[in-house]
């Protein structure tokens, strides 16, 4: 199985910048701080005073200052205690009256991965066929010939909903073997010199759990889905452990920016052999829960019992799996026929007694088993294999973890409370997908889609994220899709499926508290009290006091990490 299509960077990646191919300035990201400096001396202090703090602790949740010293909160309090408490060394940062909450932990990345695309051909707003190709043409210009073009993130849906085809870029790709993936990473499409490198023509053979998309003589169009795309994957060239270590840079930077001071990696073990080598050169910004493939399982186990979990820079112990695909790729596993497809329910990319032998290989082994699960069938069927698996292993924490969670049946909802389930969810997608979900699934399954509201209601913890690449890591944004529900269209000022909006200290929470308790570590971060790692955000503007409409309008004053500033705004 493979177990992330669509993920392997290529050497166009970390390109000179240039508004016509739509490359990010890497160089704009500046951190304001060396990689050797996020170990501060134990004496090394810094205060946040007059400023209005969400803790996110009941016992005291609110705050107007703190103290860091070293890597640790050592006082939440008032700016008087603070004040006296911080020493003449300790630097003072007078907040104004800003907001200050603890440091966003964005519960599902592809971190290495959104590093990389950085500095891809970008195609996510492409809003015309015309416009997808003009942009392609333009990025093969700025590499050389035979350089593989990855990346791009486009979104048929922005043109209608048909899908690109290799015949739009052949000839403009002449010199490239192109293959970019859709925003969800479930289908991608590669142009004619792609295909021929992989050798995929009509005679080949569909693979399980994937489609190669066909025109009406047979021969393929370009577009290959879910399992599919391995017949491609595995000819796209590595990248060089310098460019991975410079993606891993770029993304730490990215992230801090937005207030990010921790993710959970979707990765790979290459991923993993990457962070781990940032980390013993002392370069990460950004705290890593790293998950490798679930069918690695046992090489998972042997590496733990090797080399321990990690520290609380990079910690490893999760084990990513899939179901299913996405439903904007038509690829989620559905109960029902997807409205605008009578005959399609989705496809199960990892077949049952597959997915059954390496949970409950990885949950006897004491690992943490986190599966992705978008259709209603998809995520029936993985909850009642964690009940089998809890039931046959006996009672342990083990916080099985659902990814997605997005189109839930009505009867599944208070199953994740009961089963002790995580669903790590990305609110940003509910604003994405709002624009045309109820096309493919109808109104009445639409009720279970993001169902924020119904499973706090029914005691679920939920972690929330972003899904980048797929999606930006703006928690500010996150939050605002989460509280509001309007979709990027702005067609429903309202809210989609308004019932399932939450408050801003609901959203706050599974950003922080929630994400931190999916991966463990609630005893170390999500909230602000003495003894807690000093990871903290300061907005301009508190959230809890301003119109919802205008959440995403916030911008992140600074990021700190470990007592570090990793981001100020300028």
């Amino acid at each position: 199985m493979v177990e992330y299509p669509s993920m392997t960077p290529s050497r166009a990646h970390l390109a000179p910048w240039s508004a016509t191919t739509g490359l990010v300035l890497l160089t704009c990201l500046m951190p304001v701080t060396s990689a050797a400096q996020l170990a501060p001396p134990p004496d090394h202090a810094i205060a946040v005073v007059n400023a209005r703090i969400w803790t996110g602790d009941p016992r005291r949740p609110w705050a107007d200052a703190l103290l860091a010293t070293g890597d640790r909160l050592a006082l939440v309090g008032s700016s008087a205690e603070v004040r006296k408490a911080a020493g003449a060394h300790a630097r003072i940062v007078d907040a104004a009256g800003g907001f200050v909450v603890p440091g966003f932990i964005d519960a599902h990345v592809h971190f290495v991965d959104g590093g990389f695309r950085l500095s891809s051909v970008l195609l996510r707003d492409a809003a015309t066929p015309d416009e997808f190709t003009a942009r392609i043409k333009a990025f093969t210009a700025t590499v050389p010939a035979g350089t593989w073009i990855t990346g791009g993130d486009w979104d048929h849906e922005q043109w209608g909903g048909t899908l690109p085809e290799r015949s739009w870029i052949d000839s403009v790709t002449a010199d490239h073997p192109v293959w970019i993936n859709r925003l969800d990473g479930h289908m991608a499409l590669a142009n004619s010199a792609a295909l021929r490198l992989a050798g995929i023509d009509a005679g080949t053979r569909d693979v399980s759990g994937g489609t190669v998309v066909r025109d009406a003589n047979g021969e393929p169009t370009g577009v290959l889905k879910d399992n599919a795309m391995g017949l491609v994957d595995r000819v796209v060239p590595d990248p060089s452990p310098a460019m991975t270590d410079r993606a891993i840079d770029a993304a730490s930077r990215y992230v801090a920016e937005q207030g990010v001071t921790s993710v959970h990696n979707m990765g790979s073990w290459g991923d993993l052999e990457a962070l781990e080598r940032a980390r013993r050169k002392r370069r990460l910004r950004t705290r890593v829960y790293a998950a490798v493939p679930l069918a690695s399982w046992e090489r998972l186990r042997d590496h733990v019992a090797a080399h321990g979990r990690g520290d609380d820079w990079l910690r490893t112990g999760g084990l990513k799996g899939f179901v299913d695909g996405s439903l904007g790729s038509h690829t989620a596993l559905m109960l029902e026929p997807f409205t605008d497809a009578p005959g399609d329910r989705g496809l199960e990319v990892t077949t049952p007694a597959d997915m059954e032998a390496r949970v409950r290989g990885a949950d006897a082994a004491g690992l943490h088993v986190i599966v992705h699960a978008i259709g209603d069938r998809a995520i029936r069927k993985q909850l009642d294999l964690y009940e089998r698996v809890a039931r046959d292993h006996g009672p342990r924490d083990r916080r099985f973890r659902i990814e997605h969670a997005q189109h839930i049946a009505l009867a599944d909802l208070p199953r994740f409370a009961a089963l002790g389930v995580i669903p790590s969810m990305q609110p940003y997608h509910a604003i994405d997908d709002g624009r045309w979900a109820e096309r493919v699934i109808g109104p009445e399954r639409a009720r279970g889609t993001y169902a924020f509201r119904s499973l706090l209601d029914h005691g679920a913890t939920i972690a929330f994220g972003s899904d980048w690449f797929v999606a930006p890591p703006t928690p500010l944004e996150g939050i605002y899709a989460a509280v509001t529900r309007r979709t990027l269209d702005e067609l429903r000022p309202g809210g989609w499926v308004p019932e399932e909006r939450v408050t801003v200290e609901d959203a706050l929470r599974a950003y922080t508290q929630g994400s931190a308790a999916a991966e463990f570590a609630e005893d170390r971060k999500g909230v602000l009290r003495r003894g807690m790692l000093a990871d903290f955000v300061l907005l301009d503007r508190d959230l809890t006091r301003i119109d919802p409409a205008t959440i995403r309008d916030a911008r992140v004053l600074m990021t700190v990490v470990g007592g570090v500033v990793a981001y100020e705004r300028q």
